[in-house]
């Protein structure tokens, strides 16, 4: 039999006194567990799709990562938009949505499939779409800002260098 990572009494930080630990631990000093039916839908959006927050600093107090959920629904296009500073990354769980974005003057198309994984510079307008007439696509996202920067805009074009 191995012998237990703590013993009896001596909590989450074995090294720490029982007596200087606080009652409450606050945000910073646990772990979090957001069910998956627990996800807030207070957070940005973007026309065509929902997005849902998991981590972020009002969940969880985070305060250098944002990471949820986004479902497009069948036959759906987002509008276009950015995550202004913010670097994205993006896990396909399920369906197989399509990130769209403009190389100089030409739209590219990135065609996926459940496993794969996008990542979204700062200031890069994209979109989503989900072809399927049928089936919803499911993203995690992941960002390295606290919240949901999310910039709408009017149009799929390039930033100025000045303004990226």
């Amino acid at each position: 039999m191995s012998e237990p990572l703590t013993t009896p009494g001596e909590g989450f930080h074995p090294h720490l006194p029982e007596t200087t630990a606080p009652a409450t631990a606050p945000l910073r000093n646990r772990l979090h567990h957001i069910r998956a039916g627990a996800l807030d839908g207070d957070t940005a959006q973007t026309g065509g799709m929902r997005r849902f927050a998991a981590v972020s600093g009002k969940t969880v107090g985070s305060e250098k990562l944002w990471m949820g959920q986004t479902h497009v629904a069948p036959a759906t296009s987002s509008s276009d938009h950015h995550h202004g500073e913010s670097e994205t990354a993006i896990h396909v769980v399920s369906g197989h949505p399509e990130f769209v974005f403009l190389d100089g003057e030409d739209e590219v198309r990135l065609r996926t499939s459940p496993g794969d994984y996008i990542f979204v510079p700062p200031y890069v307008p994209h979109r989503e779409e989900n072809p399927d007439p049928s089936e919803e696509a499911v993203v995690v996202i992941a960002r390295s800002t606290q919240e949901a920067i999310v910039v709408n805009l009017p149009k799929l074009y390039a930033l100025p260098a000045e303004d990226a």
